[in-house]
């Protein structure tokens, strides 16, 4: 099962990715449809905007058995707000420390902008994460 054997090869991190409708989606969407591959037991939920989302999504997510949270923030060019990116940066740092306060590294957060079109900067970026996360080990209270 994912995400619950001890460190190493046969850990198989479980990571929960946030991506928004407009921006993110069609990117990670393109990444499918043209059979770019990355881990299996990569989750992703599609919200409006990144901003939408809240610190205490993502410490719940850890507590209920997530190993990492990617964020395929809007960047620049969200459709909802000017100030999304600014925003999404807050967030981010809320939830790092929301996860450090209830004994989680903060590094099992990772943000990062990907386009319409940024198939394969997805994949390359959610493959380097799925590594740091499978070093890490399973999230469990430190």
């Amino acid at each position: 099962m994912a995400g619950t054997t001890k460190e190493g090869k046969g850990f198989v991190p479980k990571i929960l990715a946030f991506s928004t409708n407009n921006i993110s989606d069609p990117g990670i969407d393109l990444a499918g449809s043209s059979h770019m591959h990355y881990p299996p037991s990569v989750m992703v939920v599609s919200m409006p905007c990144t901003s939408g989302i809240k610190p205490g999504w993502i410490l719940h997510a850890v507590e209920k058995g997530f190993d990492g949270i990617f964020i395929a923030a809007d960047g620049e060019e969200c459709a909802y707000l000017p100030d999304c990116s600014e925003r999404a940066s807050n967030i981010v740092k809320n939830a790092q420390a929301l996860l450090q306060q209830n004994g989680y590294e903060p590094e099992r957060i990772k943000m990062s902008a990907i386009c319409s079109v940024c198939a394969e900067p997805f994949t390359n970026q959610i493959k380097a994460f799925y590594q740091i996360i499978q070093k890490m080990g399973p999230a469990r209270k430190g």
